[in-house]
């Protein structure tokens, strides 16, 4: 008999679960991922330790959603990139045209994770801060289309532009 503790995650199982539905409705599935050494993404795109990638079809090449990683192709600035995302630093998964979907709790902090944060040489500020708790700690932002993909609705700009949300689900 297998206990909690030994149990695959659920996270892939989720993951994929949410990334059919969003294709089965016509939905952008965005992933938001949690950057760190383990990640394989371009480091150029990253903001504040954080990516959102688009894993539509239309927006990769090869997609694998697998247990222990999600692994495709994209096109970022027309550069063709290999990505691959271990599913423990895969923060949400939600569909870019509603912002439904879902939010994963953070993997427990290493004593790496926790030397790395204790050099950051930028503290985060109080505006950082209530920005990041009105988020529930998740940071969403939209990545720019893929050379050739056209951005069918693309958002206005300035401090008017409405943000990405995620609707939690208990």
């Amino acid at each position: 008999m297998m206990n909690a503790l030994e149990s695959p995650s659920t996270r892939p199982y989720l993951i994929r679960a949410l990334f059919e539905w969003c294709t089965d409705n016509g939905l952008t599935p965005y992933l938001a991922v949690l950057v760190d050494d383990t990640v394989q993404v371009p480091r150029e795109y990253v903001q504040n330790g954080e990516i959102v990638l688009n894993i539509s079809y239309d927006a990769t090449s090869g997609l694998k959603l697998g247990n222990e990683f999600v692994e495709f192709k994209a096109r970022f600035a027309g550069v063709p990139r290999d990505i691959m995302v271990p599913m423990d630093r895969v923060i949400a998964i939600y569909a870019r045209e509603n912002g439904q979907g879902m939010a994963f709790p953070l993997s427990v902090p290493s004593a790496e994770d926790d030397a790395e944060v204790a050099a950051d040489p930028v503290p985060p500020t109080a505006e950082d801060a209530s920005a990041d708790a009105s988020r529930g700690g998740i940071q969403l932002v939209p990545t720019p289309p893929s050379e050739g993909e056209a951005d069918p609705d693309p958002a206005p700009s300035g401090p008017d532009r409405p943000r990405p949300a995620l609707k939690r689900i208990k």
